[in-house]
C-alpha cells in the first residue's frame, strides 16, 4: 500500500484488542507511513508482527511498537486525541521504552519525514506525560 499523504510504502499493523479504544474508528488493522508517519485504517491482510525497522530503529518492538506507532499516528491531533496519547504512551514506557527518547531519535532520522513538527510535538508530549 501506499500513503496517500505523501505517497511512500506503508507498514501494515495489526492493532491489539485493549489499543483499538485509543484510534478514532476502533480499526482491527492499520497502515502507517514509513516516510511521512500518517496513521489511516485499513482492510489489508497484515503479519502477525510489525518489521518497525521499516520506519526507523527508533521504534521498540512488539506491543510497544504499536502503541507508539498509534500515538505518533495521532500526534497531529493532539487537540482532539490528548488522553488516546498520553495512555498510549504510558504503555510504552511501561514496556520500559521512553517515548521522548523515540521522538528525539524519529526527529533526528533522515528517512523519515513526519507530519508534524517533531520538536512541538516533544514538548506538548513531556507536559502530557509529566503533568
Amino acid at each position: 500500500m501506499t500513503c496517500p499523504t505523501c505517497g511512500s510504502e506503508q507498514l501494515l499493523l495489526s492493532v491489539p484488542t485493549d489499543l483499538r479504544s485509543y484510534l478514532p474508528e476502533a480499526s482491527e488493522r492499520v497502515a502507517v507511513c514509513t516516510r511521512c508517519l500518517a496513521l489511516e485504517p485499513t482492510d489489508e491482510e497484515s503479519p502477525d508482527t510489525a518489521d518497525f525497522i521499516r520506519i526507523s530503529d527508533a521504534f521498540p518492538d512488539g506491543e510497544a511498537g504499536v502503541a507508539m506507532a498509534l500515538a505518533v499516528g495521532l500526534l497531529d491531533s493532539l487537540a482532539l486525541y490528548r488522553s488516546e496519547i498520553a495512555a498510549l504512551l504510558e504503555r510504552v514506557e511501561r514496556a520500559g521504552t521512553d517515548p521522548l527518547l523515540v521522538l528525539d531519535r524519529l526527529d533526528a532520522d533522515a528517512g523519515v519525514e513526519p507530519h508534524f513538527d517533531v520538536d512541538r510535538r516533544r514538548t506538548q508530549v513531556e507536559q502530557l506525560l509529566y503533568e
